[in-house]
């Protein structure tokens, strides 16, 4: 038998790190503010319309599926990963369009017919990707890399005497544009350091790696809408004997000597109560947790963690629409005609792009009760700066004039009139409900060569018995990456206690 663990909020990661304390034996209660579970992967709904709240895109489905089958359980018993044939259909300011593909072959054929030509390059591009995956991928995804035990064995040892070809001393954008010669391929594959909320011209090319996910394991989504694979985890972890208490904040993670004992918590009704735990894992934003839940804001771990720069933030409209266009499907992109002035403002200037790049998600081409038989729901994202006190209210009102021009003008119809619904979440909101900092999505940016390793480690150093899983810590966000970051907190929260 384990111990008693505590998990501090009920996003994936938290679930993760519940169903797996609980599978190794352990007594865990999870503690969430809000009223159920999912963090960022939750839904809402506005009239006919519903829609999923954060992420859009699953990747990695065999992360998903190990997850399940690690309890014992069928992914395909809880929920139905649906995979995408189109994976996105990308659109240009000169009237060029493609749709992307797992089918390689086929992105190919694509490449050439938008382009006139591409699909070699293409073709050597995802080589190298692959090339990259096979040395990086499990050391840096898969594995506690702060822990040096992740760096010994038979396995490994290759795999490190191949890191210096992971091509880290340039940028994406630097690798990109040596492999590309039509710019619009350029920028697409630029588009990845987006995934991590990152610069193409400033993270390494080593996130080169993001492609090969993609197109390697296909692009899914879920039938039943995105909210339910946190849905499902959580069923998966209360029949795994896990206690889940909602609308309960937790006000600060006690601790003893340098050591995490438990957490003061105070409920919907204002009932304040402390619980004791031999555990506590931290499913908050790294610098909230060192800041609010643990009062160290002067410590040498939480200020190095505020000096790193956060990833970016972003700006969503949920439009109701009255039309569909047969050009969509689920995942599109409409690029700006600048993209190195559209980063400069994200993460030099602190301002949302004038001329933006503009990312439409709708469900209900997949689920069709998500919009009315001749409507659409949008899920309308745009990358922006973390909150640093922007006046939120008339950037919104300037962003959604020339989101609407933007779309407006590509696909040939007025896109504004058609909007029937509509709800907004900026960088200040993103902040508020989920407890990021500056509404960052992903943490801190992989904006360096060594981003990999100034993530927060899931092992707390400082406060023994204290473990991290967000998308703030190791390995970073995306959800197959928060599983896997709740998976290492609770195995490194398992072998600690089992050594004691």
């Amino acid at each position: 038998m384990g111990g008693k663990a505590i998990v501090v909020g009920a996003g994936l990661g938290g679930l993760s790190a519940a169903a797996n304390l609980a599978a190794a034996g352990w007594r865990v209660e999870v503690y969430e503010q809000g009223d159920g579970p999912g963090g960022k992967a939750t839904e809402f709904r506005l009239g006919d319309y519903r829609w999923d709240a954060g992420p859009s895109l699953v990747t990695m489905p065999q992360v998903f599926r190990a997850t399940f089958a690690r309890f014992g359980r069928r992914l395909e018993d809880y929920l139905t990963l649906v995979p995408l044939d189109r994976i996105c259909a990308y659109f240009w300011p000169d009237g060029s369009s493609l749709g992307s593909s797992a089918d390689t072959r086929r992105f190919g054929d694509e490449v050439d017919r938008a382009f006139g030509s591409g699909s070699g390059e293409l073709e050597r591009y995802l080589a190298g990707a692959s090339r990259l995956w096979r040395i990086a991928g499990e050391i840096f995804l898969e594995r506690p890399i702060h822990e040096i035990g992740s760096w010994l064995g038979f396995r490994t040892i290759p795999k490190i005497l191949g890191l210096p070809f992971i091509d880290p001393l340039r940028s994406l954008h630097a690798r990109n544009a040596s492999s590309f010669r039509d710019a619009r391929l350029v920028q697409l594959f630029d588009r990845y350091a987006t995934y991590n909320g990152s610069n193409p011209w400033r993270t390494p090319g080593t996130m080169g790696i993001i492609p090969h996910v993609e197109y390697e394991w296909g692009g899914w989504t879920v039938l039943e809408g995105i909210h339910a694979i946190p849905r499902a985890l959580e069923r998966v972890a209360r029949e795994l004997g896990v206690e889940f208490r909602y609308g309960t904040k937790v006000e600060r993670i006690l601790t003893d000597t340098g050591r995490a004992i438990g957490v003061a918590w105070r409920d919907s009704s204002g009932r304040r109560g402390e619980t004791r735990a031999d555990a506590v894992v931290s499913d908050v934003d790294v610098l909230a947790t060192w800041r609010e839940l643990l009062g160290m804001a002067d410590t040498k771990a939480s200020r190095r963690y505020a000096r790193l720069e956060p990833s970016s933030s972003g700006v969503v409209f949920y439009w109701g629409m009255a039309r569909r266009d047969a050009r969509l499907g689920v995942n599109n992109i409409f690029f700006s005609k600048d993209y190195a002035a559209e980063f400069r403002a994200i993460f030099d200037e602190g301002r949302l792009p004038d001329d933006p790049t503009v990312y439409v998600n709708i469900t209900g081409r997949v689920t069709p009760g998500d919009a009315p038989p001749d409507g659409d729901n949008w899920f309308v994202l745009v990358n922006a700066p973390p909150d640093r006190g922007q006046d939120w209210p008339s950037e919104l009102a300037r962003l959604r004039a020339a989101v609407i021009r933007v779309l407006s003008d590509r696909l040939g119809w007025d896109v504004g009139a058609a909007i029937v619904e509509e709800a907004t979440l900026d960088p200040a909101r993103i902040a508020l409900r989920t407890g990021g900092t500056g509404g960052s999505l992903y943490g801190v940016s992989s904006n360096s060569a060594a981003a990999a390793f100034r993530r927060q480690a899931n092992r707390c150093r400082e406060v023994d018995g204290l473990y991290f899983c967000s998308g703030s810590a190791h390995p970073g966000g995306g959800m197959p990456l928060v599983l896997l970051s709740g998976r290492m907190a609770a195995e490194l929260a398992d072998r600690r206690y089992r050594r004691e």
